[in-house]
């Protein structure tokens, strides 16, 4: 690999990115006491150089080859998520799920973590393919189950935050081929249904949204009673199975709403982030001197909860830097799908530009109490080599559509 080839803003922000979150990590694992997150960064630099080469790889391989192979690559990444279903394994935070793959007792891998990859490269298939955006939620149907069928397997394991993923590549994906935004909603609207059911003083103005848009938007028949069931369904099925929930199992899913009802248990996750990250003010307690982390206050520090570290330690400056660069990272992937020579190409990046915005904000919501705590790891900064290999492979396929758009760009 050339590097004059490559993209300079583009690595020069994944650089920057590699490197504050091992510092971030590095730091996690300085504690008092014996922790979880003692030594993992010395890990982390491995699997960053397995990573590396794996996008050195991906580089090398033509967008053309991948949109041959996208089918098969599909394929089997549904594969390993229904092999995952039954016979996966827990591991760390996530001990109680069936999210691993496990050979001779040995953890190899989350298949949903290549899963997102394949999906993107399934999506950018079938509406690169097409000569238009999808005009009707009928035309939307085989987007949606490319995406929603990895989707269910997922939140089966159960992984709650990577199904919610599997959702955003798909809206990113019909955002992205001019898919009507009132269509798109009325597609989320059952989701959004099943989200506000808890509370019938939301979810009735919700369904009454919902007919006002079907009223206005005039889909067909069929599709303007199918959306509009869906929606009543959510509603009935929710509340019915709420009103069956235990007392304490209905803390737990409040307890992103008001974590003090259950302050040591469902809600010491968020109590805790919430102090680590307040503690922190404007310029932070030291990088290493974070009080809730080297007590070990802070619950899954190197993974799930690392952006508290930052939080804490490097305050609101260093949290306004982490999110900017974030912010950069999706500018330079923008910039690469608007240049991208064909639509599949433009399709993938874009794709990739979703699957790090849900990432970031299902990461950075849930350490401040804004979403449910679903274990999502946050780009970069948390620990763990199956999305960290993952997220290179998709970055190195980006810096391979980046050049040729690049060439097609400068002979345009």
């Amino acid at each position: 690999m050339k590097v004059a080839a490559l993209d300079r803003p583009l690595v020069s922000t994944i650089v920057a990115l590699g490197g504050v979150g091992l510092a971030a990590l590095y730091s996690a694992g300085l504690t008092d006491g014996i922790s979880p997150a003692t030594g993992m960064w010395e890990r982390q630099v491995v699997w960053l150089v397995v990573g590396t080469i794996a996008a050195v790889l991906a580089y090398r391989v033509s967008p053309r080859l991948l949109e041959w192979a996208a089918p098969a690559i599909y394929a089997a990444a549904l594969l390993l998520l229904v092999y995952t279903v039954f016979f996966g394994t827990g591991a760390g935070t996530a001990a109680g799920t069936r999210s691993w793959i496990a050979i001779a007792g040995r953890r190899i891998g989350q298949p949903a973590e290549i899963a997102k990859l394949a999906v993107i490269l399934m999506l950018a298939r079938h509406l690169g393919g097409r000569r238009e955006a999808p005009p009707t939620l009928r035309d939307m149907v085989p987007a949606c189950l490319i995406a929603g069928v990895p989707a269910v397997l997922v939140a089966l394991q159960p992984d709650l935050g990577s199904a919610v993923v599997f959702l955003a590549l798909l809206f990113a994906g019909l955002f992205w081929v001019g898919t009507s935004p009132w269509f798109m909603l009325l597609l989320a609207s059952p989701i959004i249904s099943l989200l506000l059911a808890f509370s019938v003083q939301s979810w009735a103005p919700w369904i009454i949204v919902v007919t006002v848009l079907l009223v206005w938007l005039r889909p067909y028949v069929f599709e303007g009673v199918a959306v509009w069931l869906a929606n009543v369904l959510m509603g009935v099925v929710v509340t019915g199975l709420w009103q069956r929930l235990a007392p304490y199992q209905q803390n737990r899913l409040l307890s992103f709403l008001n974590p003090e009802n259950d302050p040591r248990a469902t809600g010491w996750h968020i109590i805790q982030s919430k102090v680590a990250i307040g503690s922190g003010g404007l310029f932070g307690n030291g990088f290493t001197e974070g009080t809730q982390k080297r007590l070990a206050f802070l619950p899954a520090q190197h993974t799930d909860f690392i952006f508290s570290v930052v939080g804490e330690e490097l305050g609101f400056l260093g949290v306004v830097v982490t999110i900017s660069l974030f912010g950069v990272l999706l500018m330079q992937l923008v910039r690469i799908s608007r240049r991208a020579p064909d639509p599949f190409s433009s399709l993938v990046v874009f794709g990739v530009a979703g699957m790090v915005c849900a990432h970031v904000l299902e990461n950075i919501g849930m350490t401040v109490g804004l979403m449910p705590i679903t274990g999502i790891p946050l780009p970069f900064f948390s620990y763990g080599g199956s999305f960290m290999v993952t997220l290179c492979i998709a970055l190195g396929i980006v810096s391979r559509i980046g050049r040729e758009g690049r060439s097609g760009y400068a002979e345009a």
